[in-house]
Formats: C-alpha cells, structure tokens, sequence
C-alpha cells in the first residue's frame, strides 16, 4: 500500500448524472483541465485570475525546502532563554486563521509540543477569555496578516504585545511573536521595529481563502508539531491526482467541481457539509472558501456547516450533501443518516478520508473543486467584490467615533426590556405591516421568519462570544427554522464570517433571509494606541454589515441584547421557538 493513498470519492448524483457527465465531456474535448493549469483567465471571467493561482504550484514549492517548517517546529518546541512555550496563539481573521483553526481542532495538542489556540473575534469578551487562558511567558504570537493591514489582526497583536510588554519589557516582548505575511507589507514593517522573533512570508499571488497550504496554514502548524512535513507529502498525491493531462472525468478536484456548479445552476445551490467528528473543522474551511469563492453577481453556492441531521423530510430540493468520512474513525448514525439521504433521491456526494493526515488532500481538492465550479458559474473565484463594501462603511463609522467620540446610534423600531429591534425603513414598513400597529418583540420576530420561502436560506449572523452556552441556543434557533421550513440554515459569528460568508450574503443571490444579533458589552476593552476600543470596533463592523445588507434590499433583523447576554438569548430563543410552533 502507498504511504499516502488517496482519498477517493463516489457521486450519487440521480438525474442530474447526465447533466454533469455532458458538462465533463465538454471539458475534455476542450482541454480545460490544461487550461486551469496554464492559469487562462477565459476559463471563468476573463479578469485577473492569472495572478491568484499560485496555489497550484505551492506544495511543490513548499517541499522544495522544507528547513523553514522544521525550523518553526524547532523553534516553538525549544521556546525562549530556556523557557518552554505552552502556546501557539494565531492571531488572524479569516484565510489566515482558519486553516490553523481546523489543524487545532483536528489534531489537538502534541506531547511536547505547545498547544495551538486561534484568536479571530474583535467581541471584547472572547479576546478577554483567550487573556485569561495564557501566560504571556510560555506563549509563542503568531499574527497573521497576508495584506499587513487588516484591522483585526493588527489590532489583536497591539493588544497581546502591549500585554508582553508590560511582563517581558518592550526589549523582551518580540521575542514571542513571530509573523506570516507578505513581502513588503505594513505588518513585515512592524515586525522589524518590534524585532519579532521571525518573519515568514506568503505569496502574493495566492489569495487568503487559497493559503492553507502555504506558509500561513503550515507555520502554525509545524510550531504545534503537528507533521507539517507528512502533511504536505500527503497533499501532494492529490496534487498529481488532479494534475494537467489528468482528464476531468478522472481528476478528483474538477469532476466534483463541475458536479457543484452544475447542480448549483439546477438549483442546487445549498451544499450541505457533513463530516466526520475527528474531522468535524473542515466545515468551517470549507465555508469560507466556497461563499467567498463563488458567492458574487447574482450567483452563488450557498455552504451549510453544522447543521444537524435529520430525516429527508426536513430537506428542501434545493440540497446537495458531501460527505467527508473519515475512514479511520467513521461515526455510524452519520453512515445511516447519509445513506437514508441517499435512497430519498439526494444528490450525495461522499468523499473516504483515510486519516486525518489526509486533511491536506482535502485542502487541494477544495481549492481545484472551487476552481472548476467558479468556471462552470462564469465567475470569478479569486475575487471578493463586495467584501471591502462593508469594510468602507465600518471604516466611515470608526473615522466618526474618533472625531467625535461615539458612533451615531440608530433608532429601534421597539424596545422590549433590555433588548432592542432595529431594521431600516424598508424592512420595518413590511414587518409592521405583518405583524401589526404595537406588534411586540415577539411578533417582530415571527413576522420575520414568516418571510422565508421555498430556495431561501436562513443566516444567523451573532456579534456575541463564541461559548458552548449561545451555540446550543443558536443552533437550537436554526435547526428548529430548518425543520419548520424545510429550507437550508447558517450560524456566523461576527466579525469572522464578514471574511467568509460576508461576500455571498451580500454579492450572491437574494435568498437569504438574516437575523443579525448584536449585544451590550458587560465590560470593553482597549486596544493600545487607539482611540476605540474592541467593543467599538465590533459595533462599527456590524453596522457596516447591516448597512450594506439594508442596501442590497435583504430581508434583515437586527436583534440587540443587552450585557446579560445570555438572559436575553434565551428570550430570543424562546420568541423563534414560539414563532415557529
């Protein structure tokens, strides 16, 4: 047996087989698999794609020279005068943290090696509680910024540096960040003033959702001791798998690539993700790279991450379930669950991931998959349109507090206890309309899940702290729309999902129905050198998203909660549950 071997996959794709075959004919005969390689932009849209697929190339390169991954490792294991590092602590936002999110939670914390923590909320409360968990002496910052300016990361290394300074002194602080960024950025820049331990680079030509196997995914990982190494040898069978003169019908990548985009201009355009517990992570991957990947002009594929599974009766025909199954560690009850999917006439899709080392096939399957259903769409998927759209209105918002001290404050259609309503004029016309003159929260909140129909999907998108406690409400909210509407459901915690989901909520079809959840702060914080503060600056980012949501006429609810978040979920809880019965 191969030291490696690969992940295969098999399509039930029902009458849509035909469909896909004739679309993977055509590819052949017109030798597009060569020409996803050679980077020909007249593939997809005819703009700039050439110059952001260098992740094609980039395992190869990455095993060229691997001395800097055994470097890291060596240099995190070995930690500093002496001292062990006890954390690895990736401060990034999106691209760049999520890889290293999914190495975390797949391979947990190596014997004599530091454990791998990810940083990528700006919610007072979670940078608080990471704060908490470290000692800044034992810890190893990594910030991660392919642009060098993104606010998030740049804003998470003033305040953890600022924190080392204070026990280590400015001269010892550097010695406990290292950073991945491009050449020439403004975060290299700070790096060498700050005298970071390490600077290590990406490639500009391989976008952030496009990384994983780069510098940014493999350095946090090699410093955790996880096989960065093994790893990519193991990306590297699929690498050949979906190589140049491999045609589509046989390339792994392309042919489900086409199977996606083909069902998606079918109709089905919600892909339903469902992976094995040991690999449970790679959703949240996943989600990133197809939303932003595809999710623009109108079209998009809509990716569902860890929706529960249920019956096929809960399931609109809008559906496509892939199913990533660890072979090593399969779970029975989602063996049946799937194949219950199966025999009702579901398109499935089911990938056998062999081991978990295996994590690093799926990443080049995906990217290539995303590729070729990017083309199949007309679009292209290595843009990000209307990502920076509400960055602009947040940067607006910030400019306004540190004029005059305060971001300008809405009005709420009603106020119920501690917890406001507030939508825009269009929203609130049909809501009141619906739900009638003096309408309680309650209503409110009834009268908008009422609008969702038959092709939609419902998106909760929570400003709050990522616990376990407001997940089981969150959750509990969007499986119960799922079973009472038969329609596809999304949680996003904010401001990570801006990076991720962001750009189809607001570039891709208009079938999504949002429920945005914002809160109170029980106590802020600061971020050094700044006028605001993290609370400020997660306020400003979920107005901008709403803004921008408003004016691309969505169907949105904005639900604030005061400081007792938890309280007031509950009641939230309580309303859509109500709704819903």
């Amino acid at each position: 047996m191969a030291e490696y071997p690969l992940a295969s996959q098999s399509l039930s794709l029902g009458r849509y087989s035909s469909d896909v075959d004739a679309v993977v004919q055509a590819w052949d005969a017109a030798g597009n698999v060569g020409k996803l390689w050679r980077r020909d932009a007249s593939l997809f849209s005819g703009a700039d794609e050439a110059r952001w697929m260098a992740w094609l190339d980039i395992v190869d390169i990455q095993l060229k020279d691997t001395a800097h991954l055994q470097s890291a490792a060596q240099d995190a294991a070995g930690g500093n005068a002496g001292a062990p590092f006890h954390n690895v602590v990736v401060l990034g936002m999106g691209g760049s943290s999520l890889c290293p999110e999914v190495m975390a939670r797949t391979f947990g914390e190596k014997a004599g090696h530091p454990r791998l923590l990810v940083l990528d909320s700006t919610v007072p409360a979670q940078v608080r509680a990471l704060d908490k968990k470290l000692e800044t002496k034992s810890s190893l910052f990594v910030v991660a910024s392919k642009s060098g300016g993104t606010i998030e990361p740049n804003s998470f290394k003033q305040y953890f540096f600022d924190r080392a300074a204070e026990s280590l002194g400015l001269g010892g602080a550097g010695k406990h960040f290292i950073t991945v960024t491009d050449p020439g950025t403004k975060m290299q820049k700070i790096a060498e003033a700050d005298k970071f331990r390490t600077i290590y680079y990406g490639l500009p030509e391989i976008g952030g959702r496009f990384s994983a196997l780069s510098n940014f995914g493999m350095i946090p990982a090699a410093s955790a001791g996880i096989d960065a190494v093994g790893f990519l040898k193991c990306a590297h069978v699929m690498v050949k798998a979906c190589a140049a003169d491999v045609a589509a019908k046989n390339n792994p990548g392309v042919l489900l690539g086409i199977a996606l985009g083909v069902l998606a201009k079918a109709g089905r355009d919600k892909l339903t993700v469902i992976a094995s517990p040991g690999i449970s992570g790679l959703g949240a991957w996943l989600e990133q790279l197809i939303a932003e990947s595809t999710g623009k002009h109108g079209k998009g594929i809509v990716p569902v991450d860890g929706e529960r599974l249920s019956e096929p009766t809960v399931y609109g025909n809008d559906r496509v379930f892939v199913y990533s199954r660890l072979s090593e560690k399969p779970d029975a009850s989602q063996d049946a669950a799937v194949e219950k999917l199966r025999a009702a006439g579901h398109p499935v899709i089911t990938i056998d991931v062999p081991t978990t080392l295996h994590l690093g096939q799926e990443f080049f399957r995906w990217e290539m998959a995303t590729a070729a259903a990017g083309a199949v769409l007309g679009i292209n998927p290595f843009d990000q349109p209307d990502v920076e759209s509400a960055k602009i209105v947040a940067r607006s918002l910030m400019e306004t507090y540190e004029q005059s001290g305060s971001l300008p404050s809405d009005e709420p259609i009603l106020t119920e206890g501690s917890v406001r309503i507030y939508t825009d004029p269009t929203n609130a016309k049909a809501l009141q309309e619906a739900a009638g003159p003096g309408a309680s929260a309650a209503a409110l909140v009834k009268a908008h899940l009422s609008r969702i129909g038959a092709g939609d999907y419902f998106a909760i998108n929570a400003y709050i702290e990522m616990i376990d406690a407001y997940d089981t409400d969150l959750q509990a909210m969007r499986n119960g729309v799922r079973n009472a509407k038969q329609v596809a459901t999304t949680v996003g915690y904010g401001p990570r999902f801006l990076h991720s989901t962001g750009q189809l909520h607001k570039g891709g079809p208009n079938n999504g129905v949002f429920l945005q959840i914002t809160s109170d702060d029980a106590e802020d914080l600061p971020i050094p050198g700044q006028k605001y503060t993290f609370g400020v600056l997660k306020a400003a980012q979920a107005q901008g998203d709403f803004a921008v949501l408003a004016e691309r006429d969505r169907r949105i609810l904005r639900v604030h909660l005061g400081a007792d978040v938890a309280a007031d979920l509950k009641q939230l809880r309580g309303w859509v549950e109500a709704a819903l019965a």
